[in-house]
């Protein structure tokens, strides 16, 4: 069974505080790391609920969690985190005590050479999470997409200051079928910063983006979520490049009953109301010790919110 390194466990379980019968939604529950350590929390007589896009993630997360079986309820659900509301309601479900999310890409992802996520890697340009119900593909984008809108999504989803000059290059050298073969592309045009990033790192973090749709709705769906939560329940967010920490502190600081309107609006109109405390002022890092144990986790952030 592929096994991995879940990020920041003893941050998430101190801020989740699972209890013994409570009801516990693990939104992005991937090879089930996190999961693992929520479930003997919630025993006995407590639910956890994992869901994830990537259906052969949830294989590796079921055999993970099939011992808890017994004492709790454990229930995997092939699906998007957007879906919270219906997947809750479908199973009766009107109040949570808990949820994570761990965003971004798997570390299965990054290591099955096959799905295309890593230029460590060559293979076909995928990118998609969930094969069964995604359509697009990032070979779609590099070779269909026009130069503008390529140069668009470097730019807005990667950060990437040489946007312009790798949508131009990309278009030259088309048709681009594999992963080394764009990252070569990229590494021609773009300068390298030092260090271990790879000059084609944040194109290739934008195309998944792009991919995924990972940054649409993420905002709406962790109101959401709060929504569905019982006083006094948490929400634990795990982020991973600024894009998403931007998402998820915008929506931490409008639950908070704080505007996040443009300045100078003279009404607020973000219809920002109290429902949460945050319990981190300040975005949680891993520790140096975990950073050097599993390096994966250097770029993460860890906040967390309660439910008045």
């Amino acid at each position: 069974m592929y096994t991995h390194t879940p990020v920041m466990v003893r941050e998430v379980l101190e801020l989740l505080h699972p209890q013994p019968g409570g009801v516990v939604v693990d939104a992005t529950v991937g090879l089930g790391g996190h999961a693992e350590e929520i479930a003997p929390r919630l025993v006995p007589g407590g639910w956890l609920i994992g869901i994830d896009r990537d259906p052969q993630a949830l294989e590796v997360a079921s055999r993970r969690l099939e011992r808890f079986s017994g004492a709790m309820r454990v229930t995997l659900v092939h699906a998007d985190f957007r879906e919270l509301p219906q997947i809750l309601e479908a199973r009766g479900i009107t109040g949570i005590d808990g949820i994570l999310y761990d965003l971004g890409v798997s570390s299965l992802q990054l290591d099955s050479a096959e799905r295309g996520f890593s230029f460590r890697f060559d293979a076909p340009l995928d990118m998609r999470m969930d094969p069964d119900r995604q359509r697009t593909t990032a070979a779609e984008i590099v070779n269909r997409w026009s130069e503008a809108d390529l140069r668009q999504v470097i730019w807005e989803y990667g950060e990437e200051p040489a946007a312009a000059r790798i949508a131009h290059a990309i278009v030259q050298h088309r048709p681009i079928v594999s992963t080394q073969q764009l990252a070569a592309i990229v590494a021609k045009v773009v300068r390298s910063r030092g260090g271990r990033i790879h000059p084609a790192t944040r194109t290739f973090q934008a195309l998944r983006i792009a991919v995924n749709r990972e940054l649409e709705g993420l905002q709406e769906a962790i109101e959401q979520a709060v929504r569905w939560l019982r006083p006094g329940g948490r929400i634990v967010v795990l982020s991973y490049h600024s894009l998403e920490a931007r998402a998820v502190k915008r929506a931490f600081q409008r639950l908070s009953g704080k505007c996040v309107c443009p300045a100078g609006m003279l009404v607020c109109q973000c219809g920002a109301e109290r429902w949460i405390q945050v319990l981190t002022p300040h975005a949680l890092k891993p520790e140096a010790e975990e950073v050097a144990r599993n390096p994966r986790s250097r770029s993460a952030q860890c906040r967390a919110a309660q439910r008045l």
